[in-house]
């Protein structure tokens, strides 16, 4: 399968600070790609790179057959996590003004704009303007203004930022269809769920650097199963059952605690079960998980994919290299 995106070992330097260090993976026609990380970890910047909105430290970026986005712009999409719409345009002005920009005529994208509009249930807001919208509607319009020209390829960055779950599904639901339609998706968030859904492959970034390329199955094989256990337990005996790994508690309440226990390559569930019986321990839920694409990266990574602490430094530092 081709691909529609290719980076060879890419750096980003702002100043003396490194946030992307030597990245390389591609994104092959026609799929859905998870672009995963916590905040600060350097995706927003290689994104940037992808579009040609800032250049590259060292590397090479090849997009559609081009060496710079800004060669093949009107064929691609973009949502940036910074939203924004002229407020006081109604929902087909403003999708059809973003259409024009990408080489789209006006009458044809105002038709693209009522039609996509009625596809996602918006039908009623073609006289609203768009300060009067929900953020939820808000965010789906700004989608479609970033697809109205039909691009091939796509880039989300953190589109279900600030999203209840109804309107969540909805944007998974429009992110389906873009690529059964045949475009390309790349999306960034930091939320694990949402790629472990929709994604046919994951690039999982910490740190400025790749920790894992793949699929999400193959991602969630690098972690272990393990065993969630609630009682009035004493880690270290829950720690001394055949089978048991690492052990982490998830919670206490009131001598109530519910661990996670890992569960060691080969071993078998119900001999734990067994033996912690045998043991006489309090056990009151005993249930086998099999590891989610949260739990990869935890173990691939060694960070949580909400830690923003790096975010709070990147930030510092590249407003610091900019002055």
């Amino acid at each position: 399968m081709a691909a529609v995106l290719q980076l060879a070992d890419v750096s980003k330097n702002y100043g003396s600070f490194q946030a992307v260090r030597n990245l390389s993976f591609e994104v092959e026609r026609g799929t859905i790609c998870g672009f995963l990380g916590p905040n600060g970890a350097g995706k927003t910047s290689t994104i940037r790179m992808i579009l040609g909105l800032q250049g590259v430290s060292s590397g090479q970026i090849t997009i559609l057959g081009a060496d710079d986005g800004r060669k093949v712009r009107d064929r691609i999409g973009f949502l940036p996590e910074e939203r924004g719409l002229y407020k006081k345009m109604t929902p087909v002005e403003a999708i059809s003004y973003l259409g024009s920009l990408k080489g789209l005529p006006a009458a044809e994208g105002r038709k693209r704009a009522r039609d996509m509009l009625e596809q996602m249930g918006l039908g009623d807001t073609h006289k609203k303007k768009m300060k009067d919208l929900s953020k939820g509607m808000a965010q789906k319009v700004q989608l479609i203004a970033s697809v109205v020209h039909q691009p091939e390829f796509v880039i989300l960055d953190e589109p279900f930022s600030g999203l209840d779950p109804m309107n969540q599904q909805g944007l998974e639901a429009m992110i389906r269809s873009l690529a059964a339609n045949g475009a390309t998706v790349l999306f960034s968030t930091h939320v694990m769920q949402h790629a472990e859904r929709l994604c046919d492959k994951v690039v999982l970034l910490a740190r400025g650097r790749k920790a894992f390329e793949g699929t999400v199955a193959e991602a969630r094989a690098t972690s272990a199963r393990y065993l969630e256990i609630e009682g009035a337990l004493d880690v270290n005996a829950v720690a001394a059952l055949p089978g048991v790994g690492t052990v982490e508690t998830l919670s206490d309440i009131d001598g109530i605690v519910t661990l996670k226990a890992a569960l060691a390559a080969g071993a078998e569930a119900q001999h734990t079960l067994r033996a912690a019986f045998v043991s006489d321990l309090d056990v009151r839920r005993f249930q086998l998980r099999e590891p989610t694409l949260h739990d990869a990266f935890i173990a691939l990574t060694g960070d949580h994919p909400d830690d923003d602490q790096r975010h709070k430094a990147t930030g510092t530092q590249i407003e610091e290299a900019a002055q």
